[in-house]
Formats: structure tokens, C-alpha cells, sequence
């Protein structure tokens, strides 16, 4: 089989895994799609599709030296062959926003991520679909420096879009009701709060499976919410569960979670 097809039919393996939660075995899989994918040479735009995916597989998996050297490889592969305004140009940006917004680095994340709204909202529009995922992450990047007023104009923007287009029950809109319930908590404002985790965990479980990764990070964040309003017994609950999860995800083996991420 060609380098050609390999490539890609490696690469939609790794994604399929990495959606499935399967995060060891997609890791593998998705570096010998690099692999193919550099055999069309170093700064090919195919090397560049699968170096933001294992950027993503890896941000998720707390790798997040190699998450960061992935994703500036693919934005500078990016910005050469499409120019500074294409709409992967704007991906690249947003995820490198994500990530230095972990990393504590806001100025850089705030700048990348207002860089990577302009361009998307510049291709589609501002009311579009495809403008979510930079402008929920730019109301993260607010929220992380305290600009609350910002950032909840933003999650309230992003939700009414993605609700519209995708439906309430939609992972993108468990995404951003998860951190308008963060924002909420940030705020003391734990009677709001309870009520968004608990429609966010809900539509993880229902989209992901119960044992999924993702639905491990919003059960952490819900135990911490009780342990807040002094509910020990249901924080322990939640922990407990989101231990499990991660301990068959270090094992290679998590069961269940078979829809989209």
C-alpha cells in the first residue's frame, strides 16, 4: 500500500482511538501516521494534519512539552502553505492558546487566541458554527485572568450558536456549559454552577460512555464543586469514579465510549 493512502488510513485509525478514548494505542498509531505522512516531506500540509492531532492527543494526555513542539510544527507548516488567514492557520493558533492558557502564559494565550477569532470570523462569519472552539477558548483564557464579565459574554455567545446548530445534547455544548459552570465557581456562584456540571457530565456520559477520559476531567472538576459546598460523601463518590476511569486509561484498556469527541 502507497504512502499515499497509509498515511491517512493511519491517521483516521488514530483519530477513531483517540475519540474511543483509547489514548495509548492511538498515540501509536497516529506516530506512524507522521511517519507516512513524512515520506511527502517535512513540511507537507499531510504532516501537518496528523501533528496537530497527536498535539491534541498528547495537550489531552498532560504531554504537554510535545503537545506544544507538535502544534507550533504544524501552525508554522500551516502559515506557509496557506498564508496567515486560513482557517487551520486559526486552529493551530487556537489549540497553541489552549495550551499556553494551561501553561499560566495568558498574555501569549490571549494573544494567539484573539489572533485565531479575527480569522475565523473573517472565513465564516461571526455568527457561525465553525467560530466556537476559538471563541470558547478565548472565554477561558478571560476566566483564567479574572476578567469575568469577558469571559461569560463569551460562553454565552458560543452557546447559543452551538446549541442552534448542533442541538442540546451536542459534546460541544457539554464543552462550554462545563465552563460556564467553572466560570460560576470562580465566582462563588455555586447554586449556578451544580446545575451546568450536571447537564455537561450528562451529555459526556451519554456521547462518550460512562468510562470515557473526558468524562474523568468533568467528574474531577464536579468533586471539587461539592467539596466546596461541604459534600464530602459525593465528592468521594465522583473522585472515586474518575479514578477508575484513569487507571484502566494508564492500563490501555478503558471500556466503553464509543461516540464523538
Amino acid at each position: 500500500m502507497s504512502s499515499t493512502e497509509q498515511w491517512q488510513i493511519e491517521n483516521e485509525k488514530g483519530m477513531r482511538l483517540y475519540q474511543q478514548g483509547h489514548y495509548h494505542t492511538a498515540e501509536q498509531t497516529l506516530r506512524v501516521a507522521l511517519h507516512e505522512a513524512e515520506q511527502f516531506g517535512p513540511t507537507d500540509t499531510r504532516v501537518a494534519t496528523v501533528l496537530n492531532n497527536l498535539a491534541s492527543l498528547c495537550h489531552n494526555q498532560r504531554k504537554l512539552t510535545e503537545a506544544e513542539e507538535f502544534y507550533l510544527r504544524a501552525l508554522a507548516i500551516r502559515s506557509e502553505a496557506y498564508g496567515p488567514e486560513d482557517r487551520l492557520v486559526a486552529q493551530s493558533l487556537n489549540n497553541l492558546s489552549s495550551l499556553y492558557r494551561e501553561l499560566g502564559k495568558y498574555q501569549e494565550a490571549e494573544e494567539f487566541s484573539l489572533r485565531a477569532v479575527a480569522i475565523a470570523e473573517s472565513v465564516v462569519g461571526p455568527h457561525h458554527w465553525g467560530i466556537t472552539n476559538c471563541v470558547n477558548n478565548l472565554a477561558a483564557v478571560y476566566m483564567a485572568q479574572k476578567r469575568y464579565a469577558e469571559s461569560e459574554a463569551l460562553f454565552q455567545r458560543t452557546l447559543v450558536i452551538r446549541q442552534r446548530f448542533f442541538g442540546p445534547d451536542n459534546l460541544a455544548v457539554a464543552t462550554t456549559l462545563s465552563g460556564l459552570a467553572e466560570l460560576a465557581v470562580a465566582q462563588d456562584k455555586y447554586t449556578e454552577a451544580e446545575p451546568l456540571f450536571r447537564r455537561a457530565l450528562s451529555i459526556r456520559e451519554e456521547q462518550l460512555g460512562a468510562h470515557h477520559p473526558g468524562v474523568a476531567v468533568l467528574l474531577e472538576k464536579y468533586a471539587a464543586l461539592m467539596h466546596k459546598t461541604d459534600r464530602a460523601t459525593e465528592a468521594a463518590n465522583m473522585e472515586t469514579r474518575a479514578r477508575a476511569i484513569q487507571a484502566q486509561q494508564a492500563q490501555g484498556t478503558p471500556s466503553g465510549g464509543d461516540g464523538e469527541k
